[in-house]
């Protein structure tokens, strides 16, 4: 793309996002720095990048027939899945029909199923990975529990943000059959399946952000710096820095991983790596997300060309220099505990952002429910450990309440 129309005029670039949450706003916000025309469909309304969109639709995405008909009457010049509850054949066909999907269909739908996933990774690739074995009953469960050793981990075969994994510590029927009902309690559609992967101690985890953009007509594949971060409850992600102080060579191999990845995709657009250190030294692949991750948050404070802007960027054929690192930051994300709240209020900014070098995304989401994520505090500072001492202070002013309160 080397002419950009007017938003809203005749030949308008349209870009139209599958799913509308957090990640989704900051990419519509970047199309609309753009002068691109932005389309936001989502299951329920007013999702957060709906606030930011040109139109938008509320539809069930797992819906093939409503998402195959959004996009032909929308006509975008890209579509960007930016959630895994989206119907992966009708991707394929609209692929088919010469709609551009970003990255492609193949990747979304190998990415979103951890199953499949884990085949590709582990047995096509060669990736290293933590032991694993399927299951698809109790029974078969049970087995692979024994099979995988204690303690292990039950994860549904599609799910999103650490949703149904259960941990699984001593080897009884009737552990796991608990664990294994309460794993598939939260799977996306109907699926039974699960993986039982093995347990590890973690030293740390990392996102490496690989992206892949046109070149004139040669596709070039990079990575940004890779992003530090631990989870809340061992599933959910809370704090990410940037740049991680681990040494370098370790840092090398993790670029090199999600180089492999991205490329075995294909398509353009940034891919989400995750990798884990384990406390005795190996690095082991875990999953990836075809699109901007969570944790890559914080290259909104800390490169001069967020996750977010490289992705919108490489999907509508724009270049993508490799984002530097304009100084050390920190994120800490929000969560709620409040039961089915609507339009709940955010209070504490005042108190928070009094601070140099800290800013503040409040995702705007109409509903609350325990552990939903509802905002992300950034922090700048000369290092990385000042920056993660400063968003922890400033997040602990924040806290979500109902709007009546």
């Amino acid at each position: 793309m080397d002419r950009i129309p007017t938003p809203l005029g005749p030949g308008a670039a349209k870009v139209l996002l599958l799913g509308g949450g957090e990640l989704g706003k900051e990419v519509a916000i970047e199309a609309q720095r753009l002068g691109l025309e932005v389309v936001v469909v989502d299951r329920y309304d007013w999702a957060p990048a709906m606030h930011v969109a040109h139109r938008r639709y509320v539809v069930n995405m797992l819906d093939a027939g409503a998402v195959e008909a959004i996009v032909e009457r929308e006509n975008p010049v890209a579509v960007i899945p930016e959630i895994e509850a989206v119907n992966t054949e009708a991707l394929e066909r609209l692929e088919e029909k010469g709609y551009h999907i970003v990255p492609n269909a193949r990747a979304v739908k190998t990415a979103m199923n951890r199953i499949e996933l884990r085949r590709w990774a582990a047995e096509e690739l060669g990736l290293p990975t933590t032991r694993y074995a399927f299951a698809e009953t109790p029974e078969e469960a049970y087995e692979a529990c024994e099979k995988v050793g204690y303690p292990c981990l039950i994860k549904p075969e599609m799910s999103s943000s650490g949703h149904g994994h259960v941990k699984v510590t001593e080897p009884s029927r009737w552990a796991v059959e608990k664990a294994y009902m309460e794993s598939i309690s939260h799977a996306r559609g109907a699926s039974r399946r699960v993986i039982v992967e093995e347990y590890v101690e973690l030293e740390t985890e990392y996102t490496v952000l690989a992206y892949r953009w046109l070149d004139g007509d040669k596709v070039r594949t990079d990575t940004m710096e890779p992003v530090e971060h631990w989870r809340y409850g061992e599933y959910h992600y809370i704090e990410s820095w940037q740049p991680s102080t681990r040494p370098r060579d370790l840092l090398q191999r993790a670029r090199e991983i999600a180089l492999r990845v991205a490329e075995a995709l294909g398509g353009v657009g940034v891919f989400g790596v995750e990798l884990l250190q384990t406390r005795d030294g190996r690095l082991l692949f875990s999953e990836v997300a075809p699109r901007p991750h969570d944790t890559g948050l914080v290259t909104l404070a800390s490169q001069d060309i967020s996750e977010f802007q490289a992705h919108i960027r490489a999907a509508v054929g724009l270049p993508v220099p490799r984002p530097r690192i304009l100084t050390p930051a920190a994120s800490i994300a929000v969560y709620t505990d409040l039961e089915d709240e609507w339009y709940p209020v955010l209070s504490g900014a005042y108190q928070a952002l009094i601070e140099q070098g800290i800013e503040l995304r409040w995702f705007g989401k109409p509903r609350t429910y325990p552990g939903r994520r509802m905002a992300v505090v950034l922090a700048r500072a000369e290092t990385v450990e000042e920056a993660r001492e400063k968003v922890r202070q400033a997040a602990k002013k924040l806290k979500i309440i109902p709007r009546n309160a």
